[in-house]
């Protein structure tokens, strides 16, 4: 994983640099109290069951879609559990927060005069709501979900399709991401620095990875 594990990032040879939104600019604290707090919480309502029996009932049918584009679609699930995530989600948003240094690196990149791509796997709808709720929006040039582009971004063909609409080099770009299979799928794509996040929701226990630097904070890219 070509520029992974490296202790310094040369920005000279940097064009482009591509942000996931949830556990990366965003505290994935949110997503957690949405799909593994609130929405059991919701559906053993419903169906009278004891909630920990719910809770791994809905582990089990999300995680036989992980990886897919289905697996993030808030409306396929609001349909399959009879219930409105969206609604979930607004009960929730005061709850949605960037991470700590997320808004000074945009800051600082885009100062750079570097292109910036935020490419997410949310539904667009949760993107525009978490965009409204940060002000971040205007960093980029270019925000991107894969349902625009009908693959999940652990698709090869998603970074196909970003390379199109959004004109990088891989080369010449950094990736970070929470999600190391996508990650794994950016690497196989030709996508040479990146880097994956230490503490994705800032409640949860800290992530390590043999192939990618564990990122605690931004910053360690500014030095």
């Amino acid at each position: 994983m070509t520029g992974a594990l490296e202790a310094r990032l040369d920005w000279g040879a940097v064009d482009c640099v591509v942000l996931d939104m949830d556990g990366t600019l965003l505290d994935l604290r949110f997503d957690h109290l949405v799909w593994n707090e609130r929405l059991p919480q919701v559906r053993s309502e419903a169906l009278a069951g004891s909630l920990e029996s719910v809770r791994e009932q809905t582990r089990v049918e999300l995680e036989q879609t992980r990886g897919t584009l289905i697996y993030y679609c808030m409306e396929h699930w609001s349909r399959t559990f009879g219930l409105d995530l969206f609604a979930i989600e607004a009960e929730l948003e005061s709850r949605i927060r960037t991470r700590p240094g997320a808004r000074d690196f945009l800051a600082h990149v885009s100062a750079l005069e570097r292109q910036l791509i935020l490419a997410t796997n949310a539904h667009p709808r949760s993107l525009e709501r978490k965009m409204q709720l940060t002000e971040l929006a205007g960093f980029f040039d270019h925000i991107v979900s894969s349902h625009e582009l009908g693959y999940a971004k652990e698709d090869p063909e998603f970074w196909v399709a970003l390379s199109d609409r959004a004109d990088f080099n891989p080369e010449r770009t950094v990736l970070i991401d929470d999600n190391h299979a996508v990650l794994d799928t950016a690497a196989a794509f030709g996508v040479k620095y990146l880097f994956a996040v230490a503490r994705p929701d800032s409640a949860g226990d800290p992530v390590s990875s043999e192939n990618y630097r564990c990122l605690d904070s931004f910053e360690e890219l500014l030095s």
